[in-house]
């Protein structure tokens, strides 16, 4: 496993984490009304795979679009 693929899984499942957290806490925290709280819950469950996604996905992209340099191994003048 390469470092840019264990980056997009750790930080693409912190951030599911924290959508779900974000969207179903108040149904865990606070006493709400019986529809909502059953519906944050399952909104949050569904919101989190897809944040977890789009997260992996632009990651990896971003990193492979990024620069590499025309002779490896060799440094150029100005860097």
């Amino acid at each position: 496993m390469t470092v840019e693929v264990g980056y997009a899984l750790v930080s693409a499942a912190f951030l599911a984490g924290v959508v779900f957290a974000a969207v179903a806490g108040p149904a865990f925290l606070f006493d709400l009304p019986g529809l909502l709280s059953a519906l944050l819950p399952k909104v949050g469950l569904a919101l989190a795979p897809i944040v977890f996604v789009v997260r992996v996905v632009s990651v990896l992209v971003d990193f492979r679009r990024a620069a590499q340099p025309s002779q490896p191994g060799r440094t150029s003048p100005d860097s």
